[in-house]
C-alpha cells in the first residue's frame, strides 16, 4: 500500500503584509516631485517664456 503523499505536505500560507507607512512615505515623496515640478514649469511659462517675445 502506497502512503498517501498529501499527508506529509506541510501547508504554507504567507500573508501579505502592507506597512501603511511606507506607503504614505513613498505618496508623499511623489506627490512633492509633482508639486516641484509644477512649480517649476509654472515659472518656466511666466517669467522665462515672455522674455523671448
Amino acid at each position: 500500500m502506497m502512503p498517501r503523499r498529501d499527508e506529509d505536505l506541510e501547508i504554507e500560507r504567507r500573508e501579505k503584509k502592507s506597512d501603511s507607512s511606507k506607503v504614505a512615505a513613498t505618496f508623499i515623496k511623489y506627490a512633492a516631485y509633482i508639486i516641484i515640478l509644477v512649480v517649476i514649469l509654472w515659472f518656466l511659462a511666466n517669467y522665462i517664456l515672455p522674455m523671448f517675445k
